[in-house]
């Protein structure tokens, strides 16, 4: 439908024609979409009579979109991970349930060996670290060994009181 742009205000009559217009088109019924495509197929070739039915190629259009096939590879790929990973965490824990000397060792070596390098590196670090000073120490040197001693005891109390000067 064209319509003109109206550039005059308009009539009573006119407005209540307009706006019935609009109303009725509102509230009309939709009418479903009509289909332009086939939903079946039906094979009308003669059947043999004897043996197989030879095949009939059908051609498929089927539209998988984008996402959905993105989420499909990657639940695909999550899926393989997270079994490898399981398989591996089988295979230790199948491992560690044969408890020998052997066994614990060469769990505990790893740890052996990092606490080792550690303990290289603290040590280099608190070599590095050291600093070497003089101190030389002038002025005079007073040294008191007068010691007062005061003991209250009063009942079941004591108390010692020491004093250096």
């Amino acid at each position: 439908m064209d319509f003109e742009p109206i550039t005059r205000p308009l009539t009573d009559a006119e407005a209540r024609a307009e706006a019935e217009r609009i109303i009725t088109q509102s509230f009309q019924p939709e009418t479903p979409p009509v289909r332009h495509f086939p939903t079946s197929f039906r094979d009308n070739t003669e059947v043999p009579p004897y043996g197989d039915t030879p095949p009939v190629h059908q051609d498929d259009k089927r539209i998988v979109p984008a996402w959905a096939a993105g989420i499909a590879v990657a639940s695909i790929g999550v899926g393989t991970g997270i079994t490898g990973i399981g398989c591996g965490a089988w295979l230790v824990l199948q491992g560690l349930a044969s408890v020998t000397l052997y066994g614990v060792l060469m769990v505990t070596l790893p740890f052996a060996g990092l606490a080792m390098v550690a303990t290289a590196i603290g040590g280099a670090v608190s070599k590095a670290r050291q600093s070497v000073s003089k101190t030389v120490y002038e002025g005079p040197v007073v040294q008191n060994t007068q010691i007062n001693n005061t003991s209250n005891q009063r009942g079941m109390f004591s108390r010692t009181r020491n004093d250096v000067r």
